[in-house]
């Protein structure tokens, strides 16, 4: 059942979204943004980020552990942040935990990041949780020599078929660098050419149940590798995508980016991102990668 308490946060939450909407007046990125990915770093630590990135709301990646402290940001706040939840899904209690706090006010599940299988009994528990709830649930996909984390990412689309009802959100290394039919063994973030017929690209366009959010450094590299190939891949899956940033920077502005990648060093990933899709999308486009479809999916 939904607490009284979930009722009236949803409901405040609404009625601010609304008038945001109406309100926000034109920024640099020409209308309010929703970063669906930006990890909650207690006490105030995220505000001076979202306000110096240009973001209007960010949604705050929370361990359950955490949440009291989530709550406390969203009150100072108001309408400048969403949350979803995540615990360790490897403990007996990880998934009671993540049921709480949904049904306190969190819209989702996620990041989901653990040394599992995406195909795994932990896995399946965290789907049919998202498919019982009716939130959808972001995926670190990350594959590499020690096979860590959600992997192997050709797992997914079983699942996806298995669990209908749930709402998947891709993610990570993994995820992006299968924009590709050619995936290089070894470099997390691969560059040159997109080669058409990647399992992402397909997994988009097959699954009416996945989402993907364009964040951190493996969401950027994927728009910039190939820039044709990524405007196509912006129009192609242009209602299943959303901006994130998976930031670790103070300010919105690149202090305290310790990434030494190419396009993020010393970089705020939120303003390259949005930069990028700018450059990409056309305006009706970067609308719905900025904020509708991300109101849609969490029912904002």
């Amino acid at each position: 059942m939904i607490s009284r308490r979930y009722f009236l946060e949803a409901a405040t939450l609404a009625a601010t979204a609304s008038q945001l909407q109406a309100q926000q007046p034109a920024n640099e990125w020409g209308g309010p943004v929703l970063d669906i990915h930006l990890h909650f770093r207690g006490s105030d630590g995220n505000f001076a980020h979202i306000e110096g990135s240009g973001v209007t709301v960010a949604n705050l990646l929370t361990p359950a552990a955490q949440d009291a402290a989530a709550l406390e940001a969203l009150a100072k706040h108001p309408g400048r942040y969403v949350r979803f939840t995540t615990a360790n899904i490897t403990q007996p209690d990880g998934i009671g935990q993540m049921r709480k706090a949904v049904q306190a006010g969190a819209l989702g599940l996620g990041e989901i990041k653990f040394n599992v299988a995406v195909d795994s009994p932990e896995m399946r528990h965290v789907y049919e949780l998202s498919a019982e709830l009716d939130v959808p649930v972001t995926i670190h996909c990350e594959e590499d020599r020690s096979g860590q984390f959600t992997a192997p990412l050709k797992g997914l689309p079983a699942m996806m078929k298995a669990y209908p009802k749930t709402k998947f959100i891709g993610h990570a290394n993994a995820f992006w660098a299968n924009i590709s039919a050619d995936v290089p063994d070894g470099p997390a973030y691969p560059t040159g050419k997109v080669v058409p017929g990647g399992l992402t690209d397909r997994m988009l366009s097959e699954f009416p149940n996945l989402f993907a959010d364009l964040s951190a450094n493996s969401g950027r590299n994927a728009l910039g590798r190939d820039p044709d190939f990524a405007a196509r891949f912006l129009v192609r899956h242009q209602d299943k995508l959303m901006f994130g940033s998976d930031c670790p920077c103070r300010d919105g502005h690149g202090d305290g980016q310790v990434s030494q990648e190419p396009l993020i060093k010393n970089k705020c990933v939120a303003r390259e991102t949005l930069t990028a899709l700018k450059q990409l999308a056309t305006p009706t486009i970067f609308r719905k990668l900025t904020w509708d479809n991300a109101h849609r999916l969490l029912k904002i």
